[in-house]
């Protein structure tokens, strides 16, 4: 598996803030199993120095992630990709609301994913 630093690819010219990339790409690399859960990242110095970017710009995409649950710090041992994904149990919690509503309007399945199709367009 290869390093965090050898795979994330941020344009500095591009509209998207900087961070944002990186958090993005990290989100990414955890969905695409390239970030295992457990897997410890590089420190915010390290990942910086590595692709290019201020110390403070790693560690807000670093503070963003670990408030949604993606990322957790334990203290001096590093930061690590968290154990379970929190898109998960939110996106579940989601369409558990979505289905209810849609049965409490009388909608089916098939109509109620017409909706989900047009929120994603």
């Amino acid at each position: 598996m290869a390093e965090l630093g050898d795979w994330v690819l941020i344009d500095s010219s591009a509209e998207k803030p900087l961070f944002d990339q990186l958090r993005i790409q990290i989100i990414d690399g955890i969905r695409q199993g390239r970030l295992a859960p457990g897997t410890r990242l590089p420190t915010v110095r390290e990942l910086a120095g590595k692709v290019g970017l201020a110390v403070n710009t790693v560690a807000r995409a670093y503070r963003e992630l670990e408030s949604a649950g993606v990322l957790e710090t334990r203290g001096r041992y590093g930061t690590f990709v968290a154990r379970a994904d929190p898109a998960d149990a939110a996106m579940a919690a989601a369409a558990h609301s979505f289905a209810e509503a849609a049965r409490a309007l009388g909608i089916g399945k098939t109509d109620a994913m017409r909706y989900l199709d047009t929120a994603f367009d």
